[in-house]
């Protein structure tokens, strides 16, 4: 992945502005924050040696705000792996911007359709935010290390 940072997508709405940038590894260290400070958690994702490695940072008025991670699931479906938007950030549009590039993305490498998995009971705002964006539950399944249920959305692009 280049490392080089670009302003992928733009957007002025009332107050504040958003940029979406793709960031290489080498700014991995943003996403960690984030992470961290959105789910307490210092695990990211599993391993970063992914073929078509994404990794999308959203700056609201210059500040990170928010990020979303995927990679190439198999060679028709693009995995949208981790995201997150800081709680001061959150309900701005910025995760549906995030979902929005990414697909607008995958789509141009050649991908057919996006998929993610979600835990509905404890981030019921990406379960909500995709059925509006055109998503449909494609399985439900329970999640032994979360204790909980989990939900797999795709959509074609």
């Amino acid at each position: 992945m280049e490392s080089t940072t670009y302003i992928a997508d733009s957007l002025d709405s009332g107050d504040w502005h958003v940029d979406v940038r793709i960031v290489g590894l080498d700014h991995l260290y943003l996403i960690e924050e984030m992470n961290a400070l959105i789910f307490r958690e210092d695990r990211v994702i599993n391993t970063f040696e992914r073929e078509d490695l994404l990794i999308l940072v959203a700056f609201v008025d210059g500040v990170p705000a928010g990020f979303k991670i995927g990679y190439k699931e198999d060679r028709f479906t693009f995995y949208s792996a981790k995201g997150g938007v800081r709680s001061e950030y959150r309900r701005r549009g910025v995760a549906r911007i995030l979902l929005q590039h990414m697909c607008e993305t995958a789509r141009s490498w050649g991908y057919r359709r996006l998929a993610y998995d979600t835990i509905p009971n404890r981030h019921a705002g990406m379960t909500v935010m995709g059925l509006a964006e055109g998503f449909q539950v494609t399985r439900a399944d329970y999640n032994p290390l979360y204790r909980d249920y989990r939900l797999r959305f795709e959509r074609d692009l």
